[in-house]
C-alpha cells in the first residue's frame, strides 16, 4: 500500500546529507538525506488525493519503514486542523508513542497530536496519563502536544482550566533531571511567556530553584522586565 509512496520519498534521497543526517540525530535508523520541505511537498500533494481512511493506512505504512524521512512523512500526512472523523488518526498517533526514541521524529507527530488536541481538548484526559509513562519521550510529550495552550491570548475559562493543568504537569516533572525534560519545561515556559507572563513568574517563583540553571535561564528568558 505505502511503497509507491515510499518511492516518491527515496527519488530524492541524497546519500552525501543522510551521511551528516545519521551523525547529526544519533539514531540508529535509515537515512535518505530528504529535506523537510520536500517531505512538505509531498505530504501536502498526498493530503489532496487521499481520504482520512487511506491516510491513516499510508500513514502507518510509512512508519514501519522505520525510515527517518518516512517517518517524518508519516506525521506530516496526519497534520492537519480540520480532519473528519479524526479518532483513528488520534489513536494511530498515539500508537507510535512506544517508539520514540529521539526529539526528531518525536516532535513531528507532536506536532500532528496538537492539532488534533487543539479539535477535541477532553483528549488532555488521555495525555495526562502520559506524564506517569516510564518512557521519557511519552511524558515529554505530554508537553510538546499542549503547547497551543501556550498561546491563546484572550483564554476562555476552560483554556485556563487547561493551562494550569498542564503547568501542573510541568510542576511534576521538575525534579526529572533528564535534560530533554528540563528543556520541554522550558520550552512550555518560555513559549507561554509571551501571552501569560505572570502564570510563568509564579511558577518560576515556586520551582525555579528546583529547575536546572539552563532551563530555568530558558523559561524567563522572554518575560518582559
Amino acid at each position: 500500500m505505502h511503497h509507491p509512496y515510499l518511492a516518491e520519498i527515496q527519488a530524492h534521497a541524497d546519500p552525501e546529507r543522510a551521511t551528516g543526517q545519521a551523525a547529526y540525530h544519533k539514531v540508529e535508523r535509515p537515512y535518505l538525506g530528504v529535506a523537510n520541505p520536500v517531505l512538505n511537498d509531498l505530504t501536502k500533494t498526498w493530503r489532496q488525493t487521499l481520504d482520512v481512511e487511506q491516510r491513516i493506512a499510508v500513514a502507518d505504512g510509512l512508519w514501519q519503514t522505520n525510515i527517518h524521512e518516512a517517518r517524518i512523512a508519516a506525521a506530516k500526512l496526519l497534520t492537519q486542523a480540520r480532519i473528519r472523523p479524526d479518532d483513528g488518526v488520534w489513536d494511530l498517533l498515539c500508537s507510535w508513542m512506544p517508539d520514540f526514541d529521539g526529539w526528531a521524529i518525536a516532535d513531528h507527530v507532536c506536532m500532528a497530536m496538537q492539532k488534533r488536541l487543539t479539535a477535541d481538548p477532553t483528549r488532555l484526559d488521555h495525555v495526562e496519563g502520559w506524564t506517569t509513562s516510564d518512557q521519557m519521550w511519552t511524558r515529554r510529550a505530554a508537553l510538546v502536544a499542549t503547547l497551543p495552550w501556550t498561546k491563546q491570548n484572550h483564554p476562555k475559562p476552560a483554556e485556563l482550566a487547561a493551562r494550569d493543568r498542564v503547568l501542573g504537569w510541568a510542576a511534576g516533572y521538575v525534579p526529572d533531571r533528564e535534560w530533554f525534560m528540563q528543556k520541554a519545561v522550558a520550552w512550555w515556559l518560555r513559549d507561554l511567556s509571551k501571552h501569560d507572563p505572570d502564570r510563568v513568574r509564579a511558577f518560576l517563583a515556586i520551582h525555579g530553584e528546583a529547575l536546572k540553571p539552563f532551563a530555568r535561564k530558558e523559561a524567563g528568558r522572554l518575560l518582559p522586565d
